[in-house]
Parts: C-alpha cells; structure tokens; sequence
C-alpha cells in the first residue's frame, strides 16, 4: 500500500482552499488533515497535527507566511513546506526559500505545478515552478533534512 501523506492548508481565502481541497481529494496518496485562515492557528495546527505538508501563503493577516514558516519548522520539524503564493517578486521567493521551505508555487500555476511539487518535496527534494527556471536562488543547506 502507497503511503498517505498529511497536509495542512494555510491560507486566508477560503474559496483557495477548497480548490485546493478538491485537487488533492482525486490523489489517495494525500490526505488534508487540516486547515486554516491564518499564521498563528497554521502554527497551532502544525504542532497539533504535525503533517507531513504544510501549502503556506505569504500574503496572511497579521503575520506572514514567511515569518510563519520559521515557527512552523521549529515546532514540527519534520515537516515540509510549501509555499503557494500569488507572489512572483524573485526576492521574495527567496526570502521564503532561505527559511527552510522545500518548494514554491504560483497560484497562477498549481493546476500544473501542486502536485509536482508536492511528490518532489516528499521525496526529499527541493521544487520551484518553471517560471523560476532562470533564476539562481541561495538555498538552504539540506545536510540536516531527514
């Protein structure tokens, strides 16, 4: 049997996530163990729920996403982030890379790019959407992922 993967789905816009939601819900391989509407209780729910994936907006209220990530890697350390943002800024994408997070994807690009993404980070590799092609981003040090 396949093994299932757990993801936690942190965005503000309600209507994201069900697409999301309604994406992953064809693939066995990936179970949405959670939600939620901002940084602080996607930080709760990663410590409850510690998933596997956790899809993580930028754009948050009150706190970003970016600053979001680094307390989500703290308190859930085996979990991988993915960042799914309408952000196309390359400084910003590499402002959320160098917190650890394993993948990038544009909005704009997720009915191609999510579960790429998704598949390549579980399997212990970074993932960043065609659109960044041409672009050298710094990335984190992987010597200590699991």
């Amino acid at each position: 049997m396949a093994p299932v993967f757990r993801v936690l789905i942190v965005d503000d816009f309600e209507p994201w996530r069900r697409v999301v939601r309604w994406m992953l819900q064809h693939f066995p391989e990936w179970e949405i163990v959670g939600e939620a509407a901002d940084a602080r209780e996607g930080v709760q729910k990663s410590e409850e729920l510690q998933p596997d994936v956790v899809l993580l907006d930028i754009g948050l209220p009150r706190i970003n996403g970016i600053d979001a990530a680094s307390s989500i890697l703290s308190i859930a350390p085996h979990s991988k982030i993915v960042f799914v943002s309408v952000e196309l800024c390359p400084e910003l994408v590499q402002g959320a890379l160098r917190t650890g997070a394993h993948g990038y994807v544009v909005k704009s690009d997720a009915a191609s790019d999510l579960l790429p993404a998704l598949r390549t980070v579980m399997n212990g590799q970074r993932f960043l959407g065609a659109r960044f092609a041409d672009y050298d981003f710094i990335l984190p040090d992987d010597s200590n992922d699991s």
